[in-house]
């Protein structure tokens, strides 16, 4: 296969190419700045060059969406039009290149994010589920997917809404284990949010799925089957790690140190992936402790 990952000079975009090299497949990066590659089935690409001649899209049969600027930052109104405007734009961008191509790419994997469901401590939510539009995170995905669905007429569109992504070497983990490395880990607040997570092998896995079965289309949730709650995830990890759980962070001191932003780690969602599940996906690390244990 070809694949083109637009945005894969990230953590996902690293682990995906690497997947994807390894069985043989061409994989092209479209990225902001230009880079050599020193492996023959790896090249990059430049959104200006593109601009210029999409010729070097001919022939793909997958796009892989992955663009958008770190929404882990502190949320000023710039910081807020930046965040929106990254996806919006690249995802427009993204469209206009499939509609211009004389061969469509078969399928359109394109990233978006469980934050569409809006928080709850009590509903479980799954592809079926109503979608909100109350806070930051939910508006943006929203108009993040409209700006997807623009390329359903063209090519298979998969909107892959993602969890919480655990791996070593990026995401969100690598800053939830400094805590238990100095001893000082807790819970967040009450600890009762809900964090809906997925290992970074099973998200590759989980993104090669859909490329190949022609059946799975619209949204998919990318998340494990057993979401827990932050106090519940926090004594995985201590447990593994064999480490204190007893400190706790007051909500008021995130609110404070964090403003609106906070909101992503005092309030969650219990997100289920039974698309993947009816689907007849099988999750290589289906819960939290076998999922650390293979990281850690």
């Amino acid at each position: 296969m070809k694949i083109i990952i637009f945005g894969g000079s990230g953590f996902i975009g690293k682990h995906l190419t690497s997947y994807f090299v390894k069985k043989g497949n061409e994989v092209v990066l479209v990225s902001r700045s230009e880079r050599q590659s020193q492996d023959p089935l790896v090249s990059y690409l430049t959104w200006n060059e593109l601009q210029e001649n999409i010729g070097p899209l001919e022939g793909a049969d997958a796009f892989i969406n992955l663009t958008g600027e770190t929404i882990n930052q502190y949320w000023t109104p710039k910081a807020k039009t930046r965040i929106l405007e990254s996806r919006i734009n690249s995802t427009k961008s993204v469209a206009q290149f499939v509609q211009k191509l004389k061969h469509k790419p078969s399928v359109v994997i394109n990233s978006s994010a469980i934050g569409i469901y809006g928080t709850s401590d009590s509903n479980e939510f799954d592809e079926t589920s109503p979608l909100s539009n109350n806070d930051f995170l939910a508006r943006i995905v929203n108009e993040w997917e409209g700006a997807a669905d623009s390329m359903k007429p063209y090519s298979r569109l998969v909107k892959l809404r993602l969890g919480v992504v655990l791996g070593t070497d990026g995401g969100a983990l690598p800053k939830m284990l400094l805590p238990y490395k100095l001893f000082v880990g807790g819970k967040i607040g009450s600890g009762k949010q809900w964090l809906s997570w997925i290992h970074i092998e099973d998200l590759v896995r989980l993104i090669e799925f859909c490329i190949i079965n022609e059946k799975i289309k619209g949204s998919m949730n990318a998340t494990a089957p057993t979401p827990v709650t932050n106090n519940e995830f926090g004594h995985a990890i201590a447990s593994i790690m064999e480490r204190p759980h007893f400190f706790t962070v007051p909500s008021l001191i995130l609110r404070v140190m964090l403003g609106e932003m906070s909101q992503m780690v005092l309030n969650g969602q219990k997100v289920l992936p039974n698309k993947a599940i009816d689907s007849r996906f099988t999750f290589t690390y289906p819960t939290i402790d076998v999922a650390l244990r293979d990281l850690l």
